[in-house]
C-alpha cells in the first residue's frame, strides 16, 4: 500500500489529463472542473493521505467546482450571435420584382440588393408590390404582403 501512495501525484495527473481531454472533445463544461479537482489532488496526496479519503476530497472539490463556477463560466463563454446582413433586413419593407406565388419563388428589392423571395402565407404577391422580409432560409427572403394600419393588405 505504500508503494501505491508513492506513486498517487501521478495518477492523479492522469486523471487529470483524462479529464482535460474528454472536456477537450466535448466542451461541455462539465469535466474540466474534475481535471481542477485532479491537480488540487496531486499536492494534497503529498500528505500521504490514506486514498479513500483522497478520493472524497476530490469528489467534494470537483462537486463544489461545477456547482458553483460551472455557471459563471457558462455565462462568459456565451457565444453571442453576431448580426449579418442579412439579419438586417427582417422587418424591412420590400418590393416585388418578380411575382410570387404559393408555389413558386420570385423576387423582392431592399436597399438596392436583389433577393430570391418566397410568399410565407402562400399568398400571391404581384411584381410591384409592397411587402414585410418575415425571415431568411438560406439565400431565399420570406415574405408577406405589407399590411397598413387600416389592416389592408397591398
Amino acid at each position: 500500500m505504500e508503494i501505491l501512495l508513492n506513486y498517487l501525484p501521478w495518477i492523479w495527473l492522469g486523471v487529470a489529463v483524462l479529464c482535460i481531454i474528454t472536456e477537450a472533445l466535448t466542451f461541455t463544461l462539465t469535466t474540466i472542473w474534475f481535471a481542477f479537482g485532479a491537480v488540487a489532488m496531486i499536492f494534497i496526496s503529498l500528505t500521504h493521505i490514506p486514498l479513500k479519503w483522497q478520493v472524497l476530497i476530490f469528489v467534494v472539490i470537483s462537486l463544489l467546482l461545477l456547482i458553483f463556477t460551472r455557471p459563471l463560466a457558462v455565462r462568459k463563454l456565451k457565444v453571442k450571435k453576431t448580426p449579418t446582413n442579412s439579419d438586417y433586413i427582417i422587418g424591412k419593407k420590400a418590393v416585388v420584382t418578380e411575382r410570387i406565388t404559393e408555389l413558386e419563388k420570385g423576387a423582392v428589392r431592399i436597399n438596392g440588393v436583389e433577393w430570391t423571395a418566397a410568399s410565407k402565407s402562400g399568398v400571391v404577391l404581384e411584381k410591384g408590390s409592397e411587402c414585410t422580409i418575415t425571415e431568411i432560409q438560406g439565400a431565399t427572403a420570406v415574405v408577406e404582403p405589407l399590411k397598413y394600419s387600416d389592416g389592408e393588405e397591398k
